[in-house]
């Protein structure tokens, strides 16, 4: 990998015009609308970066790049999620995020060009406070499990398939926490929830492209979803941050 101290830049004229609304929001967007977990006033939460990775398919469809978690994992083993991890202290969030993304998936941080930030969130049970980093990849690669340690699987979900109503559904954690979730993978059965669903269905909302659905559609969570994991899937967001 090159140097990646500093991140491709992409001005609003620079980006396709169905991913100029998310460039938009990005300057007016806060925390509020994204979640109710901010970091305190005075704490020192420890510092993470994702990468929202926007991209289009060979068809030209609009996608999102998730990965899954390994099921090997003791902490939230399967669970689909963005790219990202800890921040070093000579880095930005961007330089993070995409540091974290090649050491995953091998994804070249020279081919991505990053065009805002959604405002940092907390994950109160690790004491992370995580920056999502937005980013466009104009001429769409290949990627590739890089740390299998880490990684399972990787995912590019059109975003048509994520706002199809089918594809929208609750879930339910053994502690009675209902949150946001949608299917994905190739046969729909794959469940993306908590964190990463939170921040895709609060950002679709809050740019008017959420679609009606049956929010009476309540699925409980695989077992193999929870070993390892917190007792309130609300403080258990699905990031794979790691120390």
């Amino acid at each position: 990998m090159t140097d990646p101290q500093t991140p491709r830049a992409a001005a609003p004229e620079d980006l396709p015009g169905w991913l100029a609304p998310v460039a938009e929001a990005a300057g007016t967007i806060t925390a509020d609308h994204l979640t109710r977990f901010v970091p305190p006033p005075g704490s020192t939460p420890r510092r993470g970066a994702v990468l929202v990775l926007f991209a289009e398919s060979a068809d030209g469809e609009p996608e999102v790049l998730l990965t899954e978690r390994a099921h090997h994992m003791r902490s939230q083993p399967g669970q689909v999620s963005f790219p990202g991890g800890h921040i070093d202290p000579d880095e930005t969030v961007a330089q993070a995020a995409l540091r974290e993304a090649w050491e995953e998936i091998g994804l070249v941080p020279e081919e991505i060009q990053v065009f805002g930030q959604l405002p940092e969130l907390w994950l109160p049970p690790t004491n992370f406070a995580v920056t999502p980093v937005l980013g466009y990849w104009r001429e769409r690669g290949e990627v590739s499990v890089a740390s299998p340690d880490e990684v399972h699987a990787i995912h590019h979900e059109t975003i048509a398939e994520l706002l199809d109503p089918e594809h929208r559904i609750n879930v339910r954690h053994p502690s009675g926490w209902v949150g946001p979730a949608f299917l994905i993978g190739t046969d729909k059965e794959l469940i993306l929830w908590g964190f990463t669903a939170g921040i895709l269905a609060r950002l679709f909302d809050y740019l008017d492209w959420s679609r009606p659905w049956d929010t009476s559609r309540v699925r409980d969570l695989p077992a193999y979803m929870l070993q390892g994991g917190h007792t309130r899937a609300d403080l258990a967001p699905n990031t794979k941050l790691r120390e």
